[in-house]
């Protein structure tokens, strides 16, 4: 196993690199002027000239992107051509940011998925199979934006049962440790606050939940519906074991390699992609953080931002790998 550990992160290398690589040609090829975007259409090109040397934004491409590696080698993310501030310090409440929503966006579609896929194939073309199979359908259909819309709409303006913007109450903040705002809450053993926390996650994390549960549920159903016609499900049953038994004990360890596998990619997916449930929610995470960068052609916090990502997603789904020898101890790892 270990040695499996420490190939894949071998293996990482070149993917990162390439990744950087075609991040940095991409970038470089949008149109624009870093230069004019900083310092204004007025500014005079005496000034701009001198700005583009102070960036380093006249060298040569090649050389661009070497001293990029260097700096990236060196753990230096760079910094940001908007703020002047360390990428690294001030991506860092971004990135736990989505990482929280992610993380609880995926428990919700975990949990609902993984359950309504069970029971729909345990009561295969009963009226819940059906009923759970269409809501998936819809979820998987439905536009994110939309979702979290009429979610804001309902639940925020119309019953006032849950807010609609940001992470915690802006007039009684939690003091900032680990950048997470359930966990600061937590540690401040402020309970009240800890509440008001989970409520800003719920909307958000539903919205950006829904079409990873639909994804899930489908899964599950398919992979358990194969699953229980194999012999040992049968001679399960034939021994007297509840169903319950037979359904969470036997079928559903077999059948979750396939669902743990969207699982990971979902979960690397959602990093990635929500932009969109951030910008609805006001939400301050690693997707709009990159999106206002792009806006203003801040080339390092573009590259930097994308990389992280990037490194979190493949690191996931090395997780994910190893994820397959606990529930299958059929797989080894050499």
């Amino acid at each position: 196993m270990n040695f499996y550990i420490v190939k894949r992160i071998f293996v990482l290398i070149p993917v990162l690199l390439g990744m950087t690589l075609i991040v940095f040609s991409i970038i470089h090829a949008i149109p624009g002027d870093p230069a004019e975007t900083i310092l204004g259409q007025k500014a005079t090109e005496a000034s701009k000239e001198a700005l583009r040397e102070q960036l380093g934004l006249n060298k040569p491409w090649l050389q661009q992107y070497g001293t990029y590696l260097g700096e990236l080698v060196r753990g230096d993310l760079g910094e940001s051509i908007r703020t002047r501030e360390p990428i690294a310090r001030e991506m860092l409440p971004y990135l736990a940011a989505t990482l929280e929503l992610t993380f609880a966006s995926m428990l919700f579609a975990v949990v609902i998925g993984v359950n309504a896929g069970i029971i729909s194939a345990w009561k295969q073309n009963s009226w819940f199979d059906y009923t759970s199979m269409v809501i998936a359908l819809v979820g998987v259909s439905m536009p994110i934006f939309w979702l979290g819309l009429m979610e804001q709409w309902i639940f925020a303006n119309k019953l006032h049962w849950l807010p609609s913007i940001g992470r915690m109450n802006a007039r009684d903040p939690v003091e900032s440790v680990t950048h997470l705002a359930v966990v600061d809450a937590i540690i401040s053993g402020r309970w009240d606050q800890v509440w008001t926390v989970i409520k800003h996650l719920i909307l958000p994390s539903i919205a950006l939940g829904t079409i990873p549960m639909a994804v899930i549920a489908r899964m599950t159903r398919s992979s358990m519906l194969e699953v229980m016609s194999n012999d040992y499900i049968r001679t399960a049953r034939a021994k007297g074991m509840s169903p319950f038994l037979v359904v969470y004990k036997h079928a559903l360890k077999n059948a979750f390699i396939p669902v743990l596998t969207v699982v990971g990619l979902q979960t690397g997916a959602l990093l990635g992609g929500a932009v969109l449930t951030e910008t609805i929610f006001a939400w301050p995470g690693i997707g709009r953080y990159i999106f206002e960068a792009i806006s203003s052609r801040d080339y390092p916090v573009i590259q930097s931002g994308i990389l992280v990502v990037a490194f979190i997603f493949v690191f996931i789904n090395l997780i994910v790998d190893l994820m397959y020898a606990l529930f299958d101890p059929r797989i080894h790892y050499q």
